[in-house]
C-alpha cells in the first residue's frame, strides 16, 4: 500500500482519494450575453479571469445567488443541477451564448482582458470515497472572493490556468490539470478561513487543536491507539478531547480511525498487485476476515467484489 504524503492530513485526503481537475470550457465575449445550462457533473469550477459575471444556481434545496463575480473570483458548485450566468450591460438585448462541446482553449488566445468577459470552467474529480467525503463537507455553493485576504494565491492561480488554455505551450494540458487540482486546494483553503464548515471531516482537518492527534492517526493507521494517547498528543484529558473530537467530527476518534482506514484500502485495492490478507495485516486487522467485514460495512461490498468492480469500470 502506498505511503500518504507526509505533513498536513488535508495533503494525506487529497492523495487517497485521487482528486483532479479538469479543464473542460470557457469564453471570451465582448459586449452583453446570457447563458444558461444543466449541470451534468457533480463538481463543478467557474473562474472569473477578467470582467464581470453573475451567476445563479438551481439545485436540490432550490436556487441559490445571485453571485457578483469580479476577476479572479471561483465559484465551486457541489450537486447543483443548473447555472445560469449574465455579463455586462444589462440594458442592451444580451447575445446567447451555447456551452461548447468541443472547447478548444487556443480559442481564448483572442481574448482582450480589458474589455472582455472571461470565464473558464472545469470539473472535479475524485474517487467515489472521495467524493462522498466532499459532497458532504461543503456547501451547494461555494464563492471565493479573489479579495479576499486568504485569496491573493488563488487569483494567481486563475490568471496561470488562463494562460496555460490561450497559450497553446508544450505540455499545457499536464500543466492544465495541475493548476486545476491546485484551484481546488486554493478554494478549500480560503473557504476554511472565510467560513466555519459544517460538523466533518473538513472541520476536523482544519482544527489546529486535535492536528497533533490526528497526525498520529494518520502515519500509523494500522497501531491500536489507546484514546489516552491521542489525548496526550493534543494536550488535553482524555474525556475533554473525545468530547472536542467528536463536536468537530461529528464522530469518535476511533470511528474515524476505522473510516481513515477504509479509504486507504480503497485506495490501495485499485492496485492489482495489493494482497487483501497483506492489507488487512498493514491496516490493522487481526485477520483478512475481519477486515473483510469492516470494509463490507462501510463499503458496501467486500474487497475483492469492490476491487472486480474497479477493474471492469477501467476496462469498460
Amino acid at each position: 500500500m502506498s505511503e500518504p504524503v507526509r505533513g498536513d492530513a488535508l495533503s494525506d485526503v487529497f492523495e487517497q482519494v485521487e482528486v483532479q481537475g479538469l479543464m473542460t470550457g470557457g469564453f471570451a465575449v465582448r459586449g452583453p450575453w446570457v447563458s444558461s445550462a444543466a449541470v451534468s457533473r457533480p463538481f463543478k469550477l467557474v473562474a472569473l479571469v477578467a470582467g464581470a459575471t453573475t451567476l445563479t444556481v438551481d439545485g436540490p434545496g432550490g436556487q441559490e445567488g445571485p453571485f457578483e463575480l469580479s476577476p479572479g473570483d471561483v465559484v465551486l458548485l457541489n450537486h447543483r443541477t443548473h447555472l445560469d450566468a449574465r455579463g455586462r450591460h444589462p440594458q442592451q438585448p444580451p447575445r446567447e451564448l451555447m456551452p461548447d462541446t468541443s472547447f478548444d482553449s487556443i480559442a481564448l488566445s483572442a481574448a482582450d482582458l480589458a474589455i472582455d468577459d472571461v470565464l473558464v470552467g472545469g470539473w472535479i474529480q475524485a474517487s467515489p470515497a472521495g467524493a462522498a467525503l466532499l459532497r458532504a463537507a461543503l456547501p451547494g455553493v461555494v464563492h471565493v472572493r479573489a479579495a479576499s485576504p486568504s485569496a491573493s494565491r488563488l487569483a494567481r492561480l486563475v490568471t496561470q490556468l488562463f494562460e496555460e488554455a490561450s497559450g497553446g505551450r508544450l505540455g499545457s494540458a499536464f500543466a492544465i490539470r495541475q493548476t486545476g487540482q491546485l484551484i481546488l486546494l486554493e478554494v478549500l483553503r480560503a473557504y476554511l478561513e472565510q467560513e466555519r464548515p459544517p460538523v466533518g471531516w473538513l472541520r476536523l482537518l482544519a482544527d489546529e487543536q486535535l492536528a497533533p492527534a490526528l497526525r498520529l492517526l494518520h502515519d500509523e493507521p494500522g497501531r491500536t491507539w489507546q484514546l489516552v494517547e491521542l489525548a496526550r498528543a493534543a494536550g488535553m484529558s482524555r474525556t475533554t478531547f473525545a468530547e472536542r473530537f467528536r463536536a468537530v467530527a461529528g464522530t469518535s476518534p476511533l470511528a474515524y480511525l476505522s473510516r481513515w482506514r477504509m479509504l486507504l484500502a480503497q485506495h490501495a485495492l485499485r492496485d492489482p498487485e495489493v494482497r487483501v490478507g497483506s492489507l488487512a495485516a498493514e491496516l490493522g486487522y487481526s485477520s483478512e476476515s475481519a477486515f473483510s467485514t469492516a470494509f463490507k460495512r462501510e463499503v458496501g461490498e467486500a474487497p475483492l467484489h469492490y476491487r472486480l468492480r474497479l477493474r471492469e469500470a477501467m476496462d469498460g
